[in-house]
């Protein structure tokens, strides 16, 4: 089964798998709801802030995919996810790749935190053994582990080749005449600052001069 998502359907279709997982009583979506769990400001990576027909137009692409319908549960249009149930994910193989949708790349230890509200993963080797399972079936991917950074992070191939895939190099130490020049022009700015502080007070003083000087 060959996906490829847009960032916007990335974030829907992670949404859908964390509320029918987290919160069943109140699943599947309205618009509005789902517009709302796009956008939350906590477990989500990067923060957004979609309008409804945003999140419209990503259905329509996850729809034409086969990875989500339309309810007929009531009488509200709602939404839910057929991804995970049509490729018979495990529910521990399901809460990773949902982490990895809403929040990006992860270590081991980040992914099994995250998951908590989602399955209880025993033990980071069995967060390991799902990850090895999901590289298998090409859901996942092992980034390169990144110079300063203890663990390799993980991310999910749904959007093709994962963006962050680079070696970032690592900051070169400032030269003592670097760090010279950057105090120079803090003390410039801070001059700069004191001058024009200096300027205010004087207009006040002007100000309030002129003002005293009608009542007497």
């Amino acid at each position: 089964m060959e996906i490829l998502l847009t960032d916007n359907e990335v974030r829907v279709l992670g949404c859908l798998m964390e509320k029918e997982m987290a919160t069943p009583d109140y699943y599947p979506l309205s618009l509005n709801s789902l517009t709302n769990a796009c956008n939350q400001k906590s477990n989500r990576k990067p923060v957004v802030s979609y309008d409804e027909e945003t999140v419209v137009e990503a259905l329509d692409g996850l729809r034409e995919q086969k990875l989500t319908r339309q309810s007929n549960s009531s009488r509200v249009p709602k939404y839910e996810q057929i991804f995970s149930k049509d490729l018979n994910f495990l529910l521990r193989e399901e809460a990773v790749i949902c982490v990895l949708l809403v929040r990006g790349a992860q270590t081991v230890g980040e992914i099994r935190s995250r998951t908590e509200r989602l399955y209880a993963f025993q033990s980071l080797d069995e967060v390991q053994k799902t990850l090895s399972s999901l590289e298998d079936t090409g859901m996942v991917r092992k980034l390169p582990r990144q110079p300063g950074r203890k663990e390799s992070r993980y991310a999910h191939l749904l959007s093709g080749e994962p963006e962050d895939v680079s070696v970032e190099i690592a900051p070169q130490p400032e030269t003592a005449t670097v760090i010279v020049r950057k105090k120079n022009e803090q003390i410039e700015e801070l001059q700069e600052q004191m001058d024009i502080l200096n300027q205010e007070l004087q207009s006040l003083k002007l100000e309030f001069a002129a003002f005293k000087a009608q009542f007497e």
